[in-house]
């Protein structure tokens, strides 16, 4: 390992560290304001680092975080009298994997848009039996969620990151990481090589889903009320896509930039410009894709490249003028 590379490594650790401190420091010092928007960054980190855990290495466009998220405010909603909140989160993540594993059984075999179209109606076929059963059994339409302390839901929400983004990052270093590059990069070839690709696929698929569904029963009780339309909102499947294409999908933190940006970006213009959110997320998608296909981290990826370059040959030019002398 060469010394540019030496130092890049502990600089990657060093700023982690320190962003791990401040974020985990936050509630000692920040505003509301401040807390509620990083615990916002914090959940969609979780919903895009899992989607591209799964989408981004095979090649797979899921459209059902949603259905997991829902899935999991919905657990919030219905044991919130009856278990801890630690022990939600971990039912909750259960039960989006359960969802997952039987959807990826059924779907994973499909190519294409189509497991596409079948993920989006996945979203669309939960929030309609979710209200159905709301208004013929509980007779009422949505649920109340007991308020919990900010800290505890911020807390938890970053738990949930550390948890995901430690797992994933393991599992793309291992063997079924190199797999599901494999899938991505051609299907029929990993077939050939003696990978169960539709093994692999299911897997992952469901993995991914439980720290979704963990995060879904976290951010239940800051929204106190949720109904079908707010647990199953196709904004939680398509945030995270463009999230991704934003940071890029190359590189581990590429996803992880793009939700610092649009979820910074969402929290201010929301409540400051709502008229124009939408608008300008347009713009700086179609600005990204035409000048940036491989989003901030593969831009971040170039400038590393290009900085190891030069040293390289500074130090070359160097070597060569001691030889001369």
């Amino acid at each position: 390992m060469g010394l540019f590379a030496r130092h890049r490594k502990l600089l990657q650790v060093g700023s982690l560290a320190l962003l791990l401190i401040f974020v985990a420091t936050l509630p000692l010092y920040g505003k509301t304001f401040h807390i509620n928007m990083v615990n916002l960054i914090l959940m969609y980190v979780v919903l895009a680092v899992s989607w591209a855990m799964f989408s981004g290495s095979t090649g797979y466009m899921s459209l059902a975080p949603a259905a997991s998220f829902g899935v999991g405010m919905y657990t919030m909603a219905l044991l919130q009298y009856e278990l801890p909140f630690p022990v939600i989160i971990v039912v909750g993540g259960l039960l989006s994997f359960m969802l997952a594993l039987l959807t990826g059984l059924v779907t994973l075999r499909l190519k294409g848009m189509y497991f596409a179209i079948f993920t989006f109606g996945l979203i669309v076929f939960m929030a309609r039996i979710v209200a159905y059963l709301e208004s013929q059994i509980q007779h009422q339409r949505g649920q109340h969620i007991i308020q919990l302390d900010s800290s505890t839901i911020f807390y938890a929400m970053l738990g949930v990151v550390v948890v995901t983004v430690l797992v994933i990052y393991f599992i793309r270093r291992s063997r079924v990481g190199l797999a599901m590059q494999s899938i991505g990069g051609n299907e029929d070839a990993a077939e050939h090589m003696g990978i169960n690709t539709t093994m692999v696929k299911v897997l992952t698929f469901a993995i991914s889903s439980i720290f979704m569904g963990a995060a879904g029963v976290v951010m239940a009780p800051r929204l106190i009320y949720i109904n079908a339309d707010i647990a199953f909102s196709p904004v939680y499947s398509f945030m995270p896509i463009v999230m991704c294409i934003f940071g890029g999908m190359g590189q581990f933190h590429g996803p992880i930039i793009g939700a610092a940006v649009f979820g910074y970006l969402e929290k201010t213009l929301k409540s400051d410009l709502s008229t124009y959110f939408y608008l300008g997320f347009g713009i700086i998608m179609v600005a990204v894709i035409l000048f940036l296909p491989n989003g901030i981290g593969g831009l971040i990826q170039m400038l590393q490249g290009k900085i190891g370059a030069r040293l390289k040959l500074r130090k070359g030019g160097e070597a060569g003028q001691h030889a001369n002398t």
